[in-house]
C-alpha cells in the first residue's frame, strides 16, 4: 500500500536523524515495502501509513529501533568480497605481528557488524593464519546500529543458505556445530568478538588504539559531511600504522585528508597520514 508523499518526507527526516542514512526520492518504494515487511514479522494488520502515524506520535522507544533496523540494509556474506580478507592474512596482520611483538597485542574494530559474517570472517582468519596470537591481548570489537543484527550476531546461527555463501566447507566443519537445521559458531570463536551497539552518526563508546579497522559498504548511505565527521573520528581513533578496509565503491577522497591509499595485495586500503588537515570529529 503506497504512503503519501508527506508521509515518506516524514520518514525520509526520520531516518536521516536516526541513522544518517539519505533516502532519496527514488526510495519510497524500498521504504514501504519495509514497513509492510515489519508489519507482518509483528502479526500486524494495520498499514504503513498507521505506523507511520503511530512514529509520529511516539519518534523514539521501541517502534523507532525497530522502524530504523526495518530501514537499514544488511546485506553480507562470509569472505565477502575475498581480496581484503587476502590482504589482511597475506600482509596485514604479518606486518602487524612482527611489529606489536613486543606487546603481543592487536586492537580490531568492524564498524558494520549486521549479521556477523564479516567479524567472524576475520576472526576465522586469524585462527586459522597465526595461531600464536591465541596468547596476545586481542581487542576485537564489532558494532552495529542495529538490535535485530547484534542479537543475531551473539547467537552465530545461521541457515545453511548462509554458511553456503562464501564459506568454506573446511572452515564450516572447523569452526560450526549443527544445530537443527542451522549452524551455530563454536563458542571459542564468538568469544574472540565483542558486540556492541554503535550508531556511527551519535556517541561513540570508547575503543582501543586501533590497528585494523573494517567500515566496508555503509558510508555509501551517508552525505558528504558526515563522511567528514566519521572519518576524522576513525583517524583520531586509529594508531598511526593502521590499516582502514573500506568497500569497493567507497574512498576517503574528497572526504577526509587524513589518509592516503594503498595498495595491499590485489585490493586497496587507506593508512593514516603523518600529518593532517581534516574536521574534526566529536
Amino acid at each position: 500500500m503506497s504512503i503519501s508523499p508527506a508521509d515518506f518526507e516524514f520518514m525520509r527526516r526520520f531516518v536521516l536523524e536516526r541513522s544518517a542514512i539519505v533516502l532519496d526520492e527514488s526510495k519510497q518504494y524500498l521504504v514501504e515495502t519495509r514497513l509492510e515487511t515489519l508489519l507482518r514479522t509483528e502479526g500486524s494488520s494495520e498499514s504503513p501509513s498507521t505506523l507511520i502515524a503511530k512514529l509520529r506520535a511516539a519518534p523514539t522507544g521501541a517502534l523507532a529501533d525497530k522502524v530504523v533496523d526495518a530501514m537499514t540494509t544488511n546485506e553480507t556474506s562470509f569472505f565477502r568480497d575475498l581480496h581484503p580478507f587476502d590482504a589482511l592474512r597475506r600482509d596485514v596482520l604479518p606486518e602487524l605481528i612482527q611489529r606489536n611483538a613486543a606487546d603481543r597485542s592487536l586492537s580490531i574494530w568492524c564498524g558494520a557488524a549486521s549479521s556477523g559474517q564479516e567479524p567472524f570472517t576475520i576472526a576465522m582468519t586469524i585462527l586459522e593464519g597465526f595461531p600464536q596470537i591465541a596468547g596476545w591481548k586481542l581487542k576485537f570489537v564489532a558494532t552495529d546500529i542495529s538490535h535485530e543484527m547484534l542479537a543475531r550476531c551473539r547467537e552465530g546461527r545461521y541457515s545453511q543458505l548462509e554458511v553456503n555463501r562464501g564459506l568454506p566447507a573446511p572452515l564450516l566443519v572447523k569452526y560450526f556445530d549443527r544445530d537443527g537445521l542451522h549452524w551455530r559458531i563454536k563458542d571459542s570463536l564468538r568469544r574472540m568478538v565483542e558486540f556492541r551497539e554503535l550508531n556511527l552518526v551519535g556517541s561513540w563508546p570508547m575503543l582501543p588504539a586501533l590497528d585494523i579497522v573494517f567500515l566496508r559498504n555503509v558510508l555509501i548511505y551517508f552525505d558528504a559531511p558526515t563522511k567528514q565527521k566519521i572519518f576524522a573520528r576513525i583517524h583520531k581513533a586509529m594508531k598511526p600504522d593502521g590499516y582502514l578496509f573500506l568497500g569497493a565503491a567507497e574512498s576517503t577522497l574528497g572526504y577526509s585528508e587524513a589518509f592516503e591509499r594503498a595498495k595491499v595485495g590485489a585490493t586497496h586500503c587507506f593508512r593514516p597520514r603523518a600529518t593532517v588537515s581534516s574536521p574534526s570529529g566529536s
